[in-house]
């Protein structure tokens, strides 16, 4: 599969590939095989990676371009995120792995979160996440009408994805 724009050609080799083009898809709101640098830590989340603020500038300094610094165009995002997590850089956490994260937070044990009390504990314990991108990670796994993450169905369906 093959992908043209501004003359950055993005080529995908494999399922892994795809999976991190689907990813960087969600965040790409123009369509233009763009996003902007502080979404980068949003993608790799999506991806189930969980990078420090270090290496998430170090990902952004090996992708700016000097006309446009803010964004970063997927052909130079795809070969570099691939290395990193083929190389076990940033491994993805198991779907148990991610279940027992939410349980932890779950203190009662109901089976979902609220959106409310999941940005209030990133906040509050000082993750690196800006609001934005918190925002934007939470309009994916919240359920709409309920306003709650049903943490089980979430896990299936980014293990899936």
């Amino acid at each position: 599969m093959s992908l043209d724009s501004h003359q950055n050609e993005v080529v995908i080799n494999n399922e892994f590939e795809r999976r991190i083009v689907e990813a960087f898809e969600i965040f790409d709101h123009t369509g233009n095989k763009m996003i902007n640098t502080h979404e980068i830590s949003s993608v790799l989340c999506s991806l189930g990676c969980v990078p420090t603020k270090a290496e998430i500038q170090e990902i952004i300094q090996n992708l700016q371009e000097s006309e446009n610094p803010e964004k970063v165009h997927l052909s130079k995002f795809l070969p570099l995120v691939s290395s990193l997590i083929s190389k076990y850089k940033f491994h993805p956490a198991s779907a148990e792995e991610l279940l027992r994260a939410f349980q932890v937070l779950d203190k009662e044990n109901t089976g979902y979160l609220t959106k409310e009390f999941i940005q209030k504990t990133f906040i509050e314990r000082g993750e690196y996440f800006s609001q934005e991108e918190l925002e934007e990670m939470l309009s994916i796994a919240v359920n709409p009408e309920t306003g709650t993450i049903i943490y089980e169905i979430y896990i299936n369906q980014i293990m899936i994805d």
